[in-house]
C-alpha cells in the first residue's frame, strides 16, 4: 500500500471523529432497499471533465442547484458557493450516477468558524464517501465514510494534514477519491492519504463499505449554526457560525469524474441487497451523458467551429451590413441638413418680412406724427386717416401719444 501522509497530529485529529458529522446524508428521494418503485439511475458510463467560471458555468441539465445558486466573476478564480445569510447553503448535484470510479476536484475551502465546506459522494441507499473541510482548521482535511445510512457510530472519519503544510483555505488543491469493489482510496495532491477495503474491521466486514452507483455533490454549509444543529455538530463544526463575520466563499475550479463502468446508460437496484452484485447494468448512452458530450456551444463556440470559408462570408456580410447601417446614418444626416436648411431659409425669409413691415409702419406713424406730440386716438381716428392708417387699423388697436 502507498505510504500515507500520517502524524501525530493526523491521529490526535482522528479522535474528532466522536463528533457526528451532518453531511453524512441521511436523506434520499427513494430508497431501493426499502422500494420497490424507485427510477432508475442514469449513467455517465465515460468519462467528463468539467471547468468552472465565468464562460464555463454549470449546466443545469447536468448539475442541479440546492439551497443557493452559485456566482460565477471574470476576476474570481472558480465558481463562487457563498453563505452570507443564515439559511445559505449552495450545493451543486451530478445528474448522473457512476458506478465504481474516480473523482478529483480542484477546491478552495471556505475560511470561517463553523463553515463546512464538502465534496460528498451519496447512492440512492446511502451509501458515502466525503471530504470535509473546516473553516477554522487551517492545517488537515477530514475523510470519511458511510454505508447504508449508518450512523449508530462516527468513528470512520480520519484528519490529514495538507502537504507542505499548506492551508486549505488559502490555495487551490486537488481532492481525489478512487473506488472500486476492492478498496477506496483519498489523494491530496496526489498523495495518497488513505485507503479502506471491505476486508477492514471499521467496514463491519463489508456491510457498511459503500459499493452502489453514487452522484456527486459539491457544497457548504454552516455547521456552526446552533439554530440549525445540534450542540455536537456545533462543536464539531469548529463553534458557532458569526454571520456578521461574512460572506463566507468556497471555490471550485474544475471537476473530474470518471465512471469505471464505461458504456452504461443507467443503473437499478436488482434486489433489496444494496450489494454492488445486485446492481443491473444498462448499456448505452443517457440523455445526461449526451448533454455532457455534446453541450450547447455559445454564438463565440459556434463562430470558432465554423470553416474557414463560412467565417470569411460572416466576415463579409458583417462588413457589408456595417457599410449599409454607414450609408444609411450618412443619408440621414443629409436629408436632416437639407431640411434644417431649408427651415432656416423660411425662418430668415420671415424674418426680413416682419422686419420690413415694422420699417414701414415706424415710417408712416411717423409721417402722421406719431410720437411728436401728435394726436391720441382710437381705431375709430385711424380710420378716418385714411390711407395707409386704414390698414394699420388692422394690426393695432389705439396709439399713444410718447
Amino acid at each position: 500500500m502507498v505510504k500515507m501522509l500520517t502524524s501525530k497530529r493526523a491521529i490526535a485529529f482522528s479522535l474528532l471523529s466522536i463528533l457526528p458529522s451532518t453531511l453524512a446524508q441521511t436523506f434520499t428521494a427513494c430508497n431501493p432497499l426499502n422500494s420497490t418503485g424507485c427510477p432508475t439511475d442514469p449513467a455517465l458510463g465515460t468519462s467528463a471533465n468539467f471547468t468552472f467560471n465565468s464562460s464555463s458555468r454549470a449546466d443545469p441539465q447536468v448539475w442541479n442547484a440546492t439551497a443557493g445558486s452559485l456566482q460565477y466573476q471574470p476576476e474570481k478564480p472558480g465558481a463562487e458557493f457563498i453563505i452570507t445569510n443564515q439559511g445559505d447553503s449552495p450545493t451543486i448535484t451530478s445528474a448522473f450516477y457512476f458506478f465504481f470510479g474516480r473523482v478529483s476536484v480542484m477546491l478552495r475551502a471556505a475560511s470561517g468558524t463553523g463553515i463546512v465546506s464538502s465534496i460528498v459522494l451519496e447512492s440512492d441507499d446511502l451509501d458515502e464517501v466525503d471530504w470535509e473541510f473546516l473553516g477554522g482548521n487551517r492545517t488537515h482535511a477530514e475523510t470519511n465514510f458511510f454505508g447504508k445510512g449508518n450512523t449508530t457510530s462516527y468513528n470512520r472519519a480520519i484528519w490529514y494534514p495538507l502537504p507542505d503544510n499548506s492551508a486549505p483555505q488559502d490555495d487551490f488543491h486537488n481532492y481525489t477519491v478512487t473506488w472500486t469493489q476492492d478498496a477506496l482510496d483519498w489523494y491530496i495532491d496526489g498523495h495518497h492519504v488513505r485507503q479502506v477495503t471491505p476486508g477492514d474491521a471499521i467496514t463491519l466486514m463489508g456491510k457498511n463499505y459503500p459499493q452502489t452507483p453514487m452522484t456527486l455533490k459539491l457544497g457548504i454549509w454552516a455547521g456552526g449554526d446552533p439554530k440549525e444543529n445540534a450542540p455536537g455538530v456545533v462543536q464539531w463544526a469548529g463553534g458557532v457560525t458569526d454571520y456578521t463575520q461574512g460572506p463566507f466563499t468556497m471555490y471550485v475550479q474544475s471537476v473530474e469524474v470518471v465512471d469505471y463502468t464505461t458504456g452504461a446508460s443507467q443503473y437499478s437496484y436488482g434486489d433489496e441487497t444494496g450489494s454492488w452484485q445486485s446492481i443491473k447494468v444498462v448499456n448505452g448512452t443517457s440523455s445526461v451523458t449526451e448533454r455532457v458530450l455534446h453541450p450547447p456551444k455559445s454564438l463565440t463556440q459556434h463562430v470558432l467551429s465554423l470553416s474557414h470559408a463560412a467565417k470569411v462570408g460572416i466576415a463579409i456580410g458583417a462588413i457589408a451590413v456595417a457599410a449599409v447601417l454607414l450609408l444609411a446614418l450618412a443619408f440621414c444626416c443629409i436629408v436632416q441638413r437639407r431640411k434644417g436648411a431649408k427651415e432656416k431659409w423660411y425662418a430668415d425669409r420671415e424674418f426680413e418680412t416682419t422686419k420690413r413691415e415694422q420699417e414701414e409702419f415706424a415710417a408712416e406713424a411717423q409721417a402722421l406724427g406719431y410720437g411728436k406730440g401728435g394726436w391720441v386716438g382710437g381705431e375709430r381716428e385711424v380710420r378716418n386717416v385714411g390711407g395707409s392708417g386704414a390698414r394699420w387699423s388692422k394690426r393695432f388697436s389705439k396709439f399713444t401719444r410718447l
